[in-house]
Formats: structure tokens, C-alpha cells, sequence
């Protein structure tokens, strides 16, 4: 008796572990393979990031501070 007791025991414990993998295999996850970042399965539905454009130069504040203080320099102003 012996036999297909051992057998159910096999079985279930094939199942229990497809269960425990199922989840895992039908989610979709963002892989990195080779050094490339692969999307999810879902990348489709993803919501858009829309980045507004910007000045080309995108240091200008700094850049006017800088010419302000070097003008400042020269005049000898403190």
C-alpha cells in the first residue's frame, strides 16, 4: 500500500509547487538581461510620461549670477 500513497504524495507536491509558481510566471516584470533593461510584459498599458520642454540652455539663472559677479569684479564693486 505503500505505492499510491507515495504517488499521491508526488503529485501533490508537484501541484503545490506549480501553484507557488503560477503567480510568479504570470506577472510581468521589468528583467535586466545583458546589460538591457527588457519591459514588463504590461508596457503596453503603462501610463505615459510626458516631460514638457524645457529652455536649452538650463543653466541661465546661474549663468546671469555669474556674469553679474564678474561685471561686479571689474567695476570693483563689493
Amino acid at each position: 500500500m505503500k505505492g499510491p500513497n507515495k504517488l499521491k504524495k508526488s503529485w501533490r507536491g508537484i501541484l503545490i509547487a506549480a501553484i507557488a509558481i503560477l503567480p510568479i510566471a504570470l506577472t510581468g516584470c521589468q528583467v535586466d538581461i545583458g546589460g538591457q533593461t527588457l519591459p514588463s510584459a504590461y508596457y503596453m498599458y503603462d501610463d505615459v510620461q510626458f516631460f514638457p520642454e524645457g529652455p536649452e540652455f538650463k543653466l541661465s539663472r546661474e549663468a546671469a549670477a555669474l556674469n553679474e559677479a564678474t561685471q561686479e569684479e571689474g567695476l570693483g564693486l563689493q
